[in-house]
């Protein structure tokens, strides 16, 4: 067994234990032992990192020009492109994702930083034409405080950048809480931090379970924003936790991304998007297109050359260059994904190829690309969030039909349509009720795209320009302009 790796906490700009000195370990997916061993917070460590960003955010930090803020945000940035092979090694081992995805997401994570840095100067506030003689009117925007930044396993380096960036940039302070399945990748980002030099308290790090480390951070009363990522059940907790500080929260939650292909699509584009929106990271994206609607006239030779290509991709290490899907992260992941399947085979469903364990599962966590076919989109894989690589496909003949199936769901997040008819695509996007539409493309991000769901997928917006202004108040303030005492109100009218 290799010898652990060690992880402190980041707190005021320290690196400390848990103040219980408890520790939990985290496993590599790849062969499912543990690699490292980080704190597990109590009560009193949440206490005191909300109580370091609080003092930090009364310090100089909000106070400070918005340009010189902007200059810790491009430090980080410039951090990410100098340490991405490393930000990419620590997370494909916590997380199983590949490693030549990892370490070039952390180069392009950078943009997220550079793009809130240019834009931290440039939130303005307004002169209201306002209904009062000798009155100016103005509204600013200010920062809102301390903010709860909750960051799930899978897209780590993202999820953090969409919520640290806005909120640094506007004068804000923050406590991130990494993910119990894979926290070593944020103690990593933490160090590239201190190095900028960025002040005390300003950015702080724990890691923890969801009780009491989550329950405590969430509901802390000098915590005035809560961005979170992560699953329904979890967000549901996070809502009754913020009814007692009433702070605000913005919720990213998960998918079940329909994705149809017309009969003049593409087929090899639709293909490659296809192939990317649900094996692409394992199908572990909250926008993994898991349902599949093929029109009737191409439904049979379209569903071949999808099964074809599944069959093709191969698993194997995610250190490995040659590899195209590594393992899933967590044993609890496969088995609820297993047991979909089954009861999904049970009702009806065909299974088209995958649908068992992959051999290498004897150490890790390997799941093969699965195709289920499905008479309707109410079996169980193809109604359920599985967060791995099962593709659930259906027929639909038209496109009123098809655009009542996509809708079908509790899920809001994205969704995918291929065709060649421009005026199709855009009818049908506008028709679904999803954050995200992708014509003729899949599983793109980008620091100007705003991205979030409806419905179960949750509320907010993360990256876009109007995302900054999330991580600010707005404070109207009133200017009598006359040289003439107000009048006496008990005389007026």
């Amino acid at each position: 067994m290799m010898k652990l790796k060690k992880y402190q906490m980041f707190i005021d700009g320290e690196w400390l234990d848990s103040d219980t000195k408890k520790t939990f370990k985290t496993l590599n997916p790849e062969n499912n032992e543990p690699w490292a061993e980080v704190p597990e917070a109590s009560t009193k460590d949440v206490d005191k990192a909300v109580k370091a960003a609080q003092k930090a955010f009364e310090g100089k930090w909000s106070s400070l020009f918005p340009k010189e803020r902007a200059k810790y945000l491009k430090a980080i940035a410039n951090e990410l492109r100098d340490n991405s092979e490393l930000l990419g090694k620590i997370e494909t081992i916590d997380t199983g994702k590949l490693y030549k995805e990892t370490k070039t997401q952390a180069n392009y994570i950078a943009e997220y930083y550079d793009y809130y840095a240019g834009l931290a100067d440039k939130v303005e506030g307004t002169v209201l034409p306002i209904d009062k003689p000798n009155m100016q009117v103005i509204t600013t925007r200010v920062p809102i405080g301390v903010v709860a930044a909750i960051i799930p396993w899978n897209s780590q380096m993202l999820l953090t950048a969409v919520k640290l960036a806005p909120a640094l940039a506007m004068g804000n302070t923050v406590v991130i809480k990494s993910s119990e399945l894979a926290p070593a990748t944020l103690f990593e980002l933490a160090k590239l931090i201190e190095k900028t030099g960025i002040p005390k308290g300003v950015v702080n790090v724990i890691s923890g379970f969801g009780e009491p480390c989550g329950k405590a951070l969430t509901s802390h009363n000098l915590v005035e924003r809560i961005a979170f990522t992560g699953g329904p059940e979890t967000a549901r907790h996070i809502i009754k936790n913020s009814a007692n500080n009433l702070s605000q929260v913005s919720l990213e939650l998960g998918g079940k991304s329909p994705v149809a292909v017309f009969e003049d699509a593409d087929q090899e584009n639709a293909l490659n998007g296809i192939t990317a929106g649900i094996f692409g990271a394992s199908g572990q994206s909250c926008i993994a297109g898991s349902r599949l609607y093929i029109q009737n006239t191409i439904y049979d030779k379209f569903l071949e050359k999808i099964v074809n290509r599944a069959n093709k991709i191969k698993l194997g290490p995610p250190m490995e260059a040659e590899t195209q899907m590594g393992p899933l992260s967590s044993l609890k992941q496969l088995e609820i994904i297993e047991k979909n399947i089954k009861l999904t085979l049970d009702q009806g469903g065909k299974l088209k190829c995958g649908g068992k364990r992959h051999s290498m599962s004897n150490k890790g966590y390997y799941f093969p690309p699965t195709v289920i076919e499905c008479e309707n989109h109410d079996l169980p894989t193809a109604e359920n969030e599985l967060f791995g690589p099962v593709l659930s496909v259906m027929k639909f003949n038209n496109e009123e039909e098809v655009i009542n199936k996509m809708n079908d769901n509790q899920y809001g997040l994205s969704s995918g349509i291929y065709t060649k008819d421009i005026n199709r695509g855009l009818r049908v996007s506008n028709a679904i009720r999803a954050g995200i539409t992708f014509v003729n493309t899949y599983r793109l991000i980008s620091p100007s795209a705003p991205f979030g769901g409806m419905k179960d997928s949750g509320y907010g917006k993360e990256a876009g320009i109007e995302s900054i202004k999330d991580y600010t108040r707005i404070k109207t303030t009133w200017f009598n302009t006359s040289d003439k005492p107000m009048d006496d109100p008990f005389t007026m009218g």
